[in-house]
């Protein structure tokens, strides 16, 4: 099919046209996290004709993920998001490159998993991630998408080093474990991580195109139809864009995981001590498990696994020697 046929839509646009296809021909990004948001990210980026498109996702597709992740269906549940939303979009657009890393991402391998790109999406539900991202995106100067969507809301912001204010200069530290809520937890609309896709894939498409962007953090509420625009200033000595020392990236803020030997079960201490509070933990976790409070430790239960919460957020998960599936649960549920 010729090229000016795929894209003569785009092309039309005032603000692309075929200088600009081009310049989207010769782009590089990479999709950090295949979920809802990743999944809409990746299938309009790579519709759109972007040059080279790297997938990252350490999950496995699950049935519950068909509610709002695009481009999976039935007869994908059990394998890897990353590996199968490539195959779906080189079926897609068979004249751009599309690679995928099934992986976890960390601060051992984030700086090569952007190495040479131009922009980074942020499709991720993980916070630890987030602000290696950032460090690592920050420390080479390359501009990143930052996005979420949880209940029937969303938000995201366009980060370009030295020029905007970074992620920290909005959230300074880790959160306390348990006290951000999951789509496991609370839910989400299927409608909202689609709008905010949309938006970050829209906001990459004008960096590459280096086009004016967006410098606000946008807030939208599909279901209130609530839309703010929050003008974020840049913070004097934040850590990573005023000080540079990428506590994050150089892992002096990391959570630690180790095997406990001969049953069956994967311990995470957080980054961050912490005093969570079991009541509002339980409330969250009961809605989806069987919750029980034993005062000292909170004990959460659904089919296949079993997870002790200690108030300082260590959290010892039972019914796995496997450590992605630990960490995917631990984001899951307890929220980082």
């Amino acid at each position: 099919m010729p090229v000016n046929e795929r894209y003569s839509r785009q092309t039309l646009l005032k603000n692309i046209q075929k200088d600009g296809q081009k310049k989207l021909a010769k782009s590089r990004v990479v999709v950090i996290g295949c979920g809802a948001l990743g999944t809409t990210i990746a299938n309009n980026l790579v519709r759109s004709g972007i040059g080279h498109v790297k997938l990252v996702d350490r999950d496995v597709i699950e049935l519950n993920n068909l509610q709002r992740q695009n481009l999976f269906n039935e007869h994908d549940v059990g394998l890897p998001k990353a590996s199968i939303a490539a195959e779906k979009l080189k079926e897609v657009n068979s004249g751009i490159k599309i690679d995928s890393v099934i992986d976890d991402v960390t601060h051992k391998n984030i700086e090569s998993l952007i190495k040479d790109v131009d922009v980074v999406l942020d499709g991720t539900d993980n916070m630890l991630v987030r602000f290696l991202i950032n460090d690592a995106c920050v420390k080479h100067n390359i501009s990143w998408v930052y996005g979420g969507a949880i209940e029937t809301y969303g938000m995201t912001m366009n980060i370009i080093p030295n020029k905007t204010p970074c992620f920290r200069c909005i959230i300074q530290d880790l959160p306390a474990a348990g006290f951000l809520p999951t789509c496991d937890t609370v839910g989400v609309l299927n409608s909202i991580p689609t709008i905010i896709a949309s938006i970050q894939s829209t906001e990459a498409i004008k960096i590459l195109l280096k086009k004016e962007i967006n410098k606000d953090l946008l807030i939208y509420d599909v279901w209130s139809h609530d839309f703010q625009k929050i003008k974020i200033k840049k913070k004097k000595h934040c850590e990573c864009c005023g000080n540079h020392t990428y506590e994050f990236l150089h892992a002096k803020k990391k959570e630690t995981m180790i095997s406990l030997c001969g049953r069956g079960a994967i311990q995470i201490t957080p980054a961050k001590s912490m005093n969570i509070s079991f009541d509002e933990l339980a409330n969250k976790l009961q809605k989806v498990g069987e919750v029980e409070n034993r005062k000292a430790i909170l004990r959460f239960k659904i089919p296949k696994y079993e997870l002790n919460v200690f108030r300082n957020g260590r959290t010892i998960i039972i019914g796995t020697n496997d450590k992605k599936i630990a960490k995917s649960l631990y984001a899951k549920y307890i929220g980082l």
